[in-house]
């Protein structure tokens, strides 16, 4: 409990001096508005963004986007790392074909699915999914192929059926690298929303961030960035709190 107690301690503190040398730094060092803004300004912007452009509406467009991709992208991810780590065959025969995929830079597809679905929220939700399915795919058929080959041949010893085996003996011990893919991809679909929204959107935080450096507006950007990091932080903190639950069987390594 202590060490709990100290670690937020230097954590606060360490926040504290953040803001304060972003609060008096720039000032200090004669950098103008437009380029680093200082915490004052932004929050003075803040306020500004929430009474005329809307920033709750584009707060929520980019959560809801984010969450959805993730749990979309995730879900693809999975179930064919499951697929495909139960069939050595159609691993081999679609492993090149996922390579190639994985490989193409997935943000560069943006400006492809605007030009297929026009600049509505479609574009953005395909990037997301597209760049969290990976991860959690990745982890996901890897897993599959380090579960322990006894546990597996004794279960079919027991007759258990191939859906038996999976349930019983490698979707839980693949569970650990699943639950890590995830909280890799949910880093990931923050990006892929901003990105979408960036290059062909009308809403959302990643908007804002194009609209607020078309217009020099240093402090728009800094918001948008802020309000990014902290829809990442909770959909990341929340699967924390899940692994924790789902996985609280292994045991914890004590420092």
């Amino acid at each position: 409990m202590t060490s709990q107690r100290a670690v937020l301690l230097a954590s606060l503190v360490l926040l504290a001096l953040v803001l304060a040398a972003w609060q008096f730094l720039p000032t200090a060092l004669g950098v103008p508005v437009y380029i680093i803004p200082t915490l004052s300004d932004c929050l003075a912007e803040l306020a500004r963004m929430w009474q005329v452009e809307g920033l709750l509406g584009h707060f929520l467009s980019t959560t809801l986007y984010t969450i959805l991709g993730f749990l979309i992208g995730s879900a693809l991810g999975a179930v064919l790392g499951y697929l495909l780590g139960m069939s050595e065959f159609w691993e081999k025969v679609l492993s090149p074909y996922i390579l190639a995929l994985q490989i193409a830079p997935k943000v560069a597809f943006a400006p492809l699915f605007i030009m297929w679905f026009g600049y509505n929220a479609m574009p953005k939700l395909l990037v997301t999914v597209l760049i969290v399915f990976f991860p959690v795919l990745v982890n996901v058929l890897q897993a599959m192929k380090t579960v322990d080959r006894d546990l597996v041949n004794l279960a079919r010893a027991y007759n258990l059926s191939r859906l038996g085996v999976f349930f019983k003996v490698e979707m839980p011990s693949t569970l650990p690298n699943l639950m890590a893919g995830l909280r890799i991809a949910s880093t990931l679909a923050v990006i892929g929303v901003t990105v979408g929204e960036m290059v062909g959107g009308n809403t959302g935080l990643g908007y804002l961030i194009s609209y607020g450096s078309g217009q020099a507006n240093a402090a728009m950007v800094f918001d948008a960035i802020v309000l990014l990091t902290v829809i990442g932080f909770l959909l990341y903190s929340a699967l924390v709190r899940i692994e924790a639950r789902v996985l609280h069987y292994l045991p914890k390594a004590h420092g």
